[in-house]
């Protein structure tokens, strides 16, 4: 595992308007500790070379299931998700 992808996994946090836009973005209705253990999944099995810094954001890309997560690189807060 990659020293981001570690400090993202311990470090990361989550705001209350973040579980609504998951939820959101990703067609879900999961409640809050389901969103944790599926963005947990999502960057546990997200691939060293798919996370990239770029300005003030990491974009982890998760290519198994289509989805990058946006996380704040100094405060590693979870911002947001996307299918691509």
């Amino acid at each position: 595992m990659n020293k981001i992808k570690e400090i993202v996994l311990l470090e990361h946090k989550y705001t209350e308007l973040v579980f609504y836009r998951i939820n959101k973005k990703l067609n879900l209705n999961l409640e809050k500790k389901d969103i944790i253990k599926y963005i947990l999944f999502l960057i546990k099995s997200s691939k060293e070379e798919d996370i990239i810094k770029k300005w003030k954001n990491f974009y982890i890309f998760n290519k198994i299931d289509n989805i990058r997560i946006t996380v704040n690189s100094f405060t590693y807060t979870i911002i947001t998700v996307d299918k691509f």
